[in-house]
């Protein structure tokens, strides 16, 4: 494996090492979370479930919109570095260059911004929650980024970059559910469709990961069938040559 090959290993690494078990920990607190709530009212102050599994899910839960974020914009980077505009750069290109670094650190401001933003400021939070989800779905647009729109149901970027989307919301709508009974609903209805996402991010990304070639087999697979699903058996590459083709003579070798 060459280098472009490890660095390819960093998003999938982070996601089953990292994001998934915050997943597992998010949807564990977010259910307790509400059984308590459901027991409190029913039963008045009684429940067995710990009062602090509350704000260990809001904890949790904020976590976990920083990790889906952050290995986001490292798939994107691999492909903008490896696959895009800094894999040939060129003067040329320079200005795209440029605007793709800056777009990368106005992205994780503006998320460094939202968590900062206080409960009491919702135009703020709003604001730097527009500009991170526009800031993904930019960087998810340039030259590089594999984002199988020939099957955009069953892809691995549209996936990512809505449940992406969807966690940059409800961290921005997070102070709001304490206040309105909708915006809890809302809250839990966008993370259950999240939670579905990543059940489909961990089909699609691990069907990828078998497509996609290490960098010293794509040249061969790059010459293959990819309708009838047929690549040459490279018999003929492998066939010694002709002496009088092997100098580049134009006669036919007999």
């Amino acid at each position: 494996m060459k280098f472009m090959d490890w660095m390819g290993l960093i998003h999938p690494f982070l996601a089953v090492v990292v994001v998934f078990p915050i997943i597992g920990i998010v949807t564990s607190m977010a259910w307790q979370t509400r059984q308590r709530r459901v027991q409190t009212a029913e039963r008045g102050s009684k429940s067995k479930i710990p009062p602090m599994v509350g704000p260990e899910h809001l904890k949790m839960g904020r976590w976990l919109t920083g990790w889906v974020v952050g290995i986001t914009l490292v798939a994107l980077a691999y492909s903008v570095a490896f696959k895009g505009v800094f894999k040939e750069l060129s003067p040329e290109k320079m200005p795209e260059a440029i605007f793709v670094i800056l777009m990368f650190v106005a992205t994780i401001a503006s998320l460094v911004f939202l968590y900062r933003a206080k409960p009491n400021q919702p135009l703020w939070r709003g604001v730097f929650a527009t500009l991170t989800g526009a800031g993904l779905v930019i960087l998810g647009m340039q030259d590089g980024v594999f984002r199988r729109g020939y099957e955009w149901y069953v892809s691995h970027y549209y996936y990512g970059i809505l449940a992406a989307l969807l966690m940059v919301l409800s961290l921005a709508i997070v102070p709001d559910i304490y206040k309105s009974k909708k915006w809890r609903i809302a809250h839990t209805a966008l993370n259950c469709v999240a939670l579905l996402l990543f059940v489909g991010q961990g089909f699609t990304g691990s069907r990828d990961l078998l497509e996609i070639p290490l960098s010293w087999q794509s040249d061969h697979l790059g010459k293959c069938d990819w309708a009838n699903q047929t690549c040459p058996d490279g018999s003929e590459s492998n066939r010694p040559r002709a002496p009088e083709m092997a100098i580049g003579s134009q006669s036919t070798p007999k």
